[in-house]
């Protein structure tokens, strides 16, 4: 019951990591929106959290092999395969940052990482109050 509780509330910490990662990505996207020559970024949220917790592997055949490598409190994951952002429309510096794309998804991203908290935030009050007795 125990392994439970703990593979739930690591579940949900490896999500909040990837979407505090994600959330950075999308905050340099934005700032760098008139950078000549900038190339938006992110990454698969749902391939990431795979990789993260496994994917089929158990925890201790992951292993960082570069410094760039995103490191949790439940162990060490490798960083999100980074991707480029298709262009929706052509400019001269070659920037491909669209700020309607960008603050779409990071607005979406950040309500799921409220909610993640949230979730968090309940399954430790339950746990508290069943240890309580209340």
């Amino acid at each position: 019951m125990l392994n439970r509780l703990t593979d739930t509330l690591n579940f949900q910490g490896q999500a909040l990591v990837l979407r505090s990662e994600r959330q950075r990505l999308l905050a340099s996207n934005i700032a760098n929106a008139d950078t000549p020559g900038y190339q938006a970024r992110d990454f698969s949220f749902a391939q990431a959290l795979n990789e993260a917790t496994g994917g089929g592997l158990t925890r201790s055949t992951l292993q960082a092999s570069q410094p760039g490598h995103i490191a949790a409190a439940t162990g060490v994951r490798a960083e999100p395969n980074l991707l480029y952002a298709t262009a929706s429309q052509t400019n001269l510096d070659r920037n491909n940052v669209d700020m309607d794309r960008e603050r779409a998804a990071f607005a979406d991203n950040s309500v799921k990482y409220e909610a993640t908290l949230r979730f968090i935030n309940g399954n430790v009050r339950t746990m508290l109050d069943a240890i309580k007795g209340q």
